[in-house]
């Protein structure tokens, strides 16, 4: 059948396996040419997309173990974030590290080595996986960690699937007193506003930005910068303290229809950047909000990513080094503002050092996340970004790319070459392969 990822762009098709148990992905591997292993599809652009057959773990989502004095959790890969959180916080849990949704699955945020909003404070998730289990070539599964068969684990962790089918993940929780965030909402006017508030907020566990990707001038990066810390009990009101853990996801309304390309254009893109940034400066300061929007909000609309289109989007995520992120993102908000591509989701975040996979996204600086929705004149921008972000030494995000170049790739990944040898000495590279694997040599 047909499959796409979370832009709807590409659109590959691949034959489809949805194995019930760890045993039976093992045989899949085995009697296939060529598979990937694909989660709960919320990769951006290709890297889940089989060239031969992709494998939905969406069977293999069974808890396994839960050790309260180590805090960590063993789940089949397929086990949804959303369903771990449901189960966990009630009882005074929460994972460590989260991406900006709920609906991604165990194996997925290995195989991405997500990072969330606490990355300068606590590294990728990669750095709270203490094992693995590893369907590989021959379709056997192996156990492998930071101590056992390392180069394995390592090259695992942030691979996009292609060391093996993620079968099992064991990893550390948090002990958290509620379900209720302490936020503090502050205004940046100026991108140099902006970065000087994220060098002040190093103490927050959390912090995260939106943007305005088509201010200009003396406005240039102006936003709003979100800080969060998990709320103790003697921080919340009588009756938050009573009930702890009442704060709910909320039932979230849909986009029943691919929204017409034509409404989303430079000025009504304008208008809801303008809107947002005035409504949040309404709210400046600090007040008690709960889990699901401070760390989920998109989450509150399913099936957002129709507002793009039918021809869907991509998103741009790139990661400069620390000295330079001034400039280059400065230079990279000047060129998308001089061509006015519409976007009104614009994410910045401050990471810290992160060598725990061989393919590692995040290095010590500022990535910057844009969407913009498919067209001739996006990939040409996509392009002009590309060479900014080359110039200054950074790398784009592989869970979210639909169309860098390989050569792209290998000036931001030092370690490609050893990734490489790797999957060609396990067998992988012939046996787990993506359209993004195929596109990028990987």
């Amino acid at each position: 059948m047909k499959i796409a990822g979370w832009g709807n762009y590409p659109l590959g098709e691949s034959d489809l396996v949805s194995p019930l148990d760890p045993s039976c992905a093992g045989a899949a591997i085995t009697h296939a040419k060529s598979i990937i292993a694909r989660g709960a599809g919320r990769a951006y652009g290709d890297p889940a997309l089989g060239v031969d057959r992709t494998l939905f773990t969406n069977k293999l989502n069974r808890f396994i173990a839960f050790d309260d004095k180590t805090l960590e959790l063993s789940v089949e890969a397929g086990t949804l974030l959303s369903d771990i959180i449901a189960i966990m916080l009630p009882r005074g849990y929460f994972p460590a590290v989260v991406p900006g949704t709920q609906f991604v699955t165990i194996g997925g945020m290995v195989a991405a080595n997500i990072h969330g909003k606490n990355h300068h404070r606590a590294g990728g998730f990669g750095r709270q996986v203490t094992r693995l289990k590893l369907a590989v070539a021959d379709g056997t599964i192996v156990a492998c960690g930071p101590t056992e068969i390392p180069d394995l684990f390592r090259a695992t962790i942030g691979g996009m699937g292609l060391t093996g089918v993620i079968t099992e993940v064991t990893f550390r929780l948090i002990r958290v007193e509620s379900a209720f965030i302490c936020q503090e909402t502050v205004i940046a006017q100026n991108l140099d506003a902006s970065m000087r508030v994220f060098e002040d907020s190093k103490e927050w566990t959390y912090t995260v930005a939106w943007i305005d990707g088509l201010a200009k001038g003396n406005a240039l990066g102006r936003s709003l910068i979100y800080r969060g810390e998990h709320a103790r009990i003697d921080e919340l009101d009588e009756r938050q303290a009573r009930y702890p853990f009442s704060a709910k996801a909320p039932l979230a309304l849909g986009v029943p229809f691919f929204v017409p390309n034509v409404a989303l254009n430079r000025l009504t893109v304008k208008a809801f950047n303008a809107a947002y940034y005035l409504n949040g400066a309404r709210h400046e300061g600090a007040h008690i909000a709960g889990w699901f929007p401070y760390f989920f909000p998109l989450d509150a609309i399913a099936n957002w990513n129709r507002i793009y289109g039918v021809r869907g989007f991509i998103q741009h995520q790139c990661v400069i080094p620390k000295a330079k992120s001034r400039d280059a993102i400065g230079e990279i908000l000047s060129v998308i503002g001089r061509l006015g591509n519409p976007s009104f989701l614009a994410v910045l975040k401050l990471l810290g050092p992160d060598d725990d996979g061989l393919m590692t996204f995040p290095m010590e600086g500022y990535t910057l996340a844009i969407d913009f929705p498919v067209s001739e004149k996006t990939f040409r921008l996509a392009k002009e970004l590309d060479r900014v972000v080359a110039s200054y030494g950074g790398r784009l995000y592989l869970a979210k790319d639909a169309r860098q170049s390989r050569s792209m790739v290998e000036m931001g990944y030092p370690n490609i070459e050893e990734f490489r040898a790797l999957r060609r000495q396990t067998g992988a590279s012939g046996k787990f392969r993506s359209l993004q694997s195929e596109r990028l040599g990987l």
